[in-house]
Formats: C-alpha cells, structure tokens, sequence
C-alpha cells in the first residue's frame, strides 16, 4: 500500500497568482485598515480566507452549467437538483436558496421570536447572527472535551446531551423552537460529531417534542469522519452514513458552497408541509420563485452533481488526508493547533501562538495581518472579533469564547506545494510571534463586525 495520497483529479485550467513583495503587502494591508476580508484577492499568494463557494468545479459540472435551464417557473434544473437532495438527505421538501444565511434568515424568521433560545453545539457566525436580530438567543453547548484544544478527542463537535437536557427542564419546550447541530462544527474547531452524538440529540428532541434541524454546510466530511473514527461504521458507505444521519433530523439549512462544491447556492428542507408553505411563502419575498430561490438554472445543475461528487470516498479520503497533511506539518513545527485536525480547515490556537497578547488585543488579528505581510496569506480570525462583544451600555470591550485562526482549504484548489509553503510561511511567522503587535477596534458594525470593521495596531516593531 502506498503513503502518498494522490488527488483523485487532473488540472484542465489554471489561474494565475499575481506575486507581492513583502513590502508592497505591508503598505496594501494597510490600506485595508488591516482587515483582510477588505484586501483585494488579487492581492493574495494563497487565499485561505474560507472554504465557502471557493472550489474548483469538475468537468462533470462545467457539463452541466451547459445544460442549465433558466425558465423563471418549473426549470428542468430544479427537478435535477431537488433529486439530487431527496435521494441524498431524504427530505420531501427542498427549498432552494441563494446560499446558506439566506435558509438560515428565512428558517428563524419563522421559527424564532423574541426570548427563544436556539441550542447547539456551536453556532456560527451567520447562523447566530440571524437567531440574534429576531431577538432570540443562539446558545452554545459545546462537548466538554472540544473545550481542550490540544487533546486528541475523535468527535469534539459533539453537542453535551445533558445540558441540552437541563436546558429544556429550565426553560422549558416552549422557548425552544427548534435544536440544530452543525456538521462539522466550524467555530469548535471544524471538529466532526458522531452517528451516537446525532442519535442521542435527536432523542432529546423527540423527548421534549421539539424540532432537530442539521446545519448540513460540511455534512460528507462529517460523514466521511464518522466511517474513520467511529467504532462499527468502517465497512458503511459514506452514503449510507450521510442517509442515516438525515434520518435523524426533521430538516436542514445547507450551504452548497461548502460540500455542494458548488461556488454558490443553498437550500432549506423540512418534512413538514405546512412550514415548507410558509418557507416559499418568505422565499418569494426575499429570494425568488420555488423552483429558483435566487439561483440561475445552471447553478442548481451544478449543485445537483456536485452533491453526488462529495459523497465519492476517493474525493474524501484526499480531503481529510490533505487537510490533515497541514496540521502534522504544523504540528512537527511546534505551532499550537487545535487538535486533532479538522476535515475543511486548520485552526491555529492564537492563545497560545501569540501569547503575549490578552484577549482583547485580539491575537487573530495579529497572527492574520502578520501571515499577509509575511508569506501573502489570508486567513480568518475566529475569536474576539467574530465572537466578541461591546457592551451597548459601557461600551467595553467583552472577550470571545476562545481565540483562533483559521486556515480553511478551498476544495481542489490547491497542490501540495501550495501547502508546503503555508507550512513555511506559519512556522516563520510562529518563529518571529514575539514581534506581533497587539490591535484595536476602531470602527464596527451591528452584526457580524468582523467582515467590515477597522483595525489599527497598539504598536508597531
């Protein structure tokens, strides 16, 4: 058997990457107020900013663009995608959206209102947003072992089953309208949950007669985690894993920019007739008709064989091994990760990279600033930026749950030299972390700051 996983693709096209000197990206950053959601991509080496609509199509779906049908009603390309999902997930209703904040906005702005609280095991930063402006609360309850970033713990995006219990005798059903698992979960580290955990939570649900919904963004590498670590699946089909997980669940919001591996699209679904009316009902308000959803024919096409695309093991297989071909790297170069590595992304633990920095020096932004004027990188900051908040009466700055930086890997992008070199570029910044400065807020937004606000550096060496 060999070592060496090859990628199971050969490259048709290629796109060029403009080169930047160090000290052209010191002045560009700069520019951006150091808030690299503002940079030009053009002006980025490797652009690990996120995994979401960043990807590479196959031929297979560059085919099927082709075919793309754009009749406003009843469009060829909506029956092909909606199979797609039903065969997949099971689902009776498919609502399609133009990508996945859009069934998150039109899911809680039915299902929440003012004082509910919406349970999981670890929002992200949309998903909450948009529990948060219905005036609900998005809570977290996270497995007590994702809280240890360094332990070697197989499913740490497991939801803690006896909170969620205890938060249904406290505040009883009525507040929650529903439950919802992400898959894997992003802000905990892109950390799998397991068939068990999905089960258990499930029964909870069904115990207090309340709604179970997946956040299905990053479901095949779940799956594809699940059939690797869990003891007893190892001879299932992905496939079969991905149904039994849906099994479980009353609906989903899916982002098909993520395992869709499509570069946009979304859907909600539900085995409920009378919530999928009001769904299209909204749908029609605010994204378009039924069998559209704010979506061009031949993207619902490209999102019908892209679902069928991801499920295929030898695709999985060099995802999870690519991915986690980073973290060991990374690893053996003394940088702190969150272990063990995730299947979309790997996540730098700041806390500990930039140790001299507080919380509200915000570390992530300093290690994302420092990896762009380094090496040309682009990474995310998932800590008291994103997750942080101010005070509306003080105005004090309050920390977030943790502080990490993420290094998301767009699907089949990227070689392995690539990689080699974001190896490079991380353990040289990890060499020289005494040198970050600290950074400031100086300008936000109401909601989800982190893509728009300002930075400005405390000092600069």
């Amino acid at each position: 058997m060999f070592k060496t996983i090859i990628e199971p693709f050969r490259i048709k096209s290629v796109e060029r990457i403009r080169m930047t000197t160090r000290e052209e990206r010191e002045r560009l950053v700069r520019a951006a107020h150091y808030n690299v959601f503002t940079l030009a991509s053009d002006d980025v080496l490797i652009d690990l900013l996120t995994d979401s609509g960043t990807g590479a199509m196959s031929a297979m779906q560059w085919a099927a663009i082709m075919r793309g049908d754009e009749s406003y009603a009843g469009s060829p390309s909506f029956y092909r995608f909606e199979k797609s999902v039903r065969d997949l997930m099971g689902f009776e209703y498919i609502i399609p959206t133009h990508q996945g904040r859009a069934a998150e906005h039109i899911l809680f702005s039915i299902m929440c209102k003012a004082g509910d609280v919406v349970p999981s095991n670890g929002h992200f930063d949309t998903t909450r947003a948009n529990i948060e402006v219905r005036g609900a609360e998005a809570l977290d309850l996270p497995c007590a072992e994702g809280k240890d970033l360094a332990s070697i713990f197989p499913f740490k995006g497991n939801m803690d089953v006896e909170a969620l219990r205890a938060t249904f005798k406290k505040l009883g059903r009525e507040r929650i309208p529903l439950v919802m698992m992400t898959v894997t979960n992003n802000s905990g580290g892109g950390q799998p949950a397991s068939l068990a955990n999905l089960k258990a939570v499930a029964a909870v649900c069904r115990e207090f007669e309340r709604p179970f919904y997946i956040d299905a963004c990053r479901f095949a590498e779940n799956a594809y985690f699940i059939k690797l670590r869990e003891p007893g699946m190892a001879e299932q089909p992905v496939r079969a894993i991905v149904a039994e997980m849906f099994k479980l669940a009353d609906g989903c919001t899916m982002s098909a920019k993520k395992d869709g591996l499509a570069n946009i699209g979304g859907f909600l679904a539900t085995r409920d007739p009378a919530l999928a009316r009001q769904e299209k009902d909204l749908l029609i308000l605010t994204e378009g008709f039924p069998t559209y959803g704010g979506l061009a024919g031949r993207d619902l096409d490209a999102i019908a064989v892209g679902l069928n695309e991801v499920v295929e093991e030898d695709y999985l297989a060099y995802r999870i091994a690519s991915t986690g071909y980073l973290g060991e790297h990374l690893t053996k170069a003394g940088v702190p990760i969150l272990q063990p590595p995730g299947g979309h992304a790997i996540y730098l633990d700041a806390a500990r990279f930039a140790a001299h920095l507080a919380p509200l020096q915000l570390p992530g932004i300093a290690i994302c600033v420092g990896l762009y004027e380094l090496g040309g990188l682009r990474a995310v900051e998932i800590g008291t930026a994103m997750f942080g908040r101010r005070d509306p009466v003080t105005g004090k700055e309050q920390a977030g749950p943790r502080e990490l930086v993420r290094l998301a890997i767009p699907r089949r992008v990227y070689t392995q030299s690539h990689i080699d070199y974001v190896i490079e570029v991380v353990a040289g910044l990890y060499a020289e972390r005494a040198r970050l400065p600290g950074y400031r807020i100086v300008e936000q937004a109401a909601f989800l700051r982190h893509f728009t606000a300002h930075y400005a550096p405390e000092q600069r060496s």
